[in-house]
């Protein structure tokens, strides 16, 4: 979905800015916290601009270290590394004539960022395992963070010269908490477009409901709203939503937080499991775009796909339901999880990370009612 929805005095503002770049190819950098949409900003630039027949292409920055990065990016040659059997283009490659939209672009190393920087200057790319530079390449480049690049750069973490590279326009989207006027827009967005999806008629909303997603807080900015909205459909679908089916949808994402704060995350031997486990826990990718593709391609063993599934549910006290949550799953994608765990031996009890909650009270009432987990159809 690439609309800007809302009725806010800023998302007005944002839908002026991308009507003002649908005839150029200024590199824009979008920023906000975590959840507020900078990926629908930029697949709405896009799909606006000269460019939206070719390919928007999509990487999240976060948590790859740089060979994979790297990869990613300028793609490789055959036998450039374990596992390279064939030689393969980047993305910057596939997007040709198009768009690479780099979301969380703060959290890239210092050598990327200076490879990067090389090709905003060349536009040439150099695959890794290659001594030799492709051909120039027209790509227009869009980037995201929630992280405060000036501050970065002060601290050295940041290259100055790239700021100032990708900073031509900038797009700053305030937290969903800033605009209560896109709260009910957003909430009937997403009911229509996933109803639609599921086949099912939408759940109606009571003036009460409405109310007190109006006051809410939403930490979790847009995102949250899409849960709560989701949740709601796959429980009341067809059916009127109550205040308690309110707060019972919102359990979930407000449990996270205290749990994650009642238990140290932990830190991994294997650097990829732990760099995965970022990219879901902090990040808020899927286990099922950030870890299963790469589990499928042999581009992860099998022992650290272990050690992940180990540290999330050491940070989970065991539930599998929560570690659904952690890795950002859906509550209908239990079963499958779980046989993907079972067929690939990796499954682990879930006694064996059973630990005490710090306060009684801070149980809930639903996720942490955990059933004997589902056994696979063998």
């Amino acid at each position: 979905m690439s609309q800007l929805v809302g009725g806010s005095l800023a998302t007005s503002a944002l839908r002026a800015e991308v009507e003002c770049l649908k005839h150029s190819d200024a590199k824009v950098l979008i920023t906000g916290e975590s959840g507020v949409g900078k990926e629908v900003v930029a697949q709405a630039i896009h799909r606006s601009s000269k460019r939206a027949k070719a390919k928007l292409v999509s990487l999240n920055c976060a948590g790859i270290i740089d060979s994979l990065l790297e990869s990613e990016l300028f793609g490789h040659e055959k036998g450039s590394f374990t596992g390279a059997y064939r030689g393969q283009g980047g993305l910057l490659e596939l997007a040709h004539r198009g768009t690479v939209f780099l979301d969380e672009i703060g959290e890239m190393s210092s050598r990327m960022q200076a490879l990067l920087l090389r090709f905003l200057e060349t536009g040439e790319i150099q695959r890794v395992g290659s001594l030799l530079r492709s051909q120039v390449l027209d790509v227009r480049i869009i980037c995201a963070t929630n992280r405060f690049l000036p501050a970065q750069i002060e601290a050295g973490a940041f290259r100055s010269d790239l700021y100032y590279r990708l900073n031509v326009v900038h797009l700053k989207i305030p937290p969903l908490r800033d605009r209560p006027d896109d709260v009910v827009p957003l909430t009937m967005h997403f009911l229509k477009v996933l109803t639609e999806r599921e086949g099912v008629e939408p759940p109606r909303l009571t003036h009460e409901v409405v109310q007190h997603l109006l006051e809410h807080s939403w930490p979790g900015n847009v995102r949250e709203l899409r849960n709560v909205v989701e949740r709601l459909i796959l429980r009341r679908a067809g059916q009127t939503v109550t205040p308690d089916d309110l707060r019972q949808a919102w359990t979930q994402d407000a449990y996270v937080p205290r749990l994650l704060a009642a238990v140290p995350a932990p830190r991994m031997v294997d650097p990829v499991a732990d760099q995965l486990f970022d990219r879901m826990v902090k990040g808020g990718e899927s286990f099922w775009s950030a870890v299963y593709p790469a589990f499928v391609a042999r581009d992860l063993t099998r022992d650290t796909l272990r050690a992940l599934i180990t540290g999330g549910l050491t940070q989970a006290r065991g539930n599998y339901k929560i570690l659904l949550l952690l890795f950002n799953m859906k509550d209908t994608e239990y079963r499958r999880f779980l046989a993907f765990l079972r067929k690939h031996n990796l499954y682990q009890p879930f006694r064996d990370f059973r630990t005490p909650f710090v306060n009684a009270g801070d149980r809930p009432s639903r996720v942490d009612s955990e059933a004997a987990p589902v056994r696979s159809a063998s």
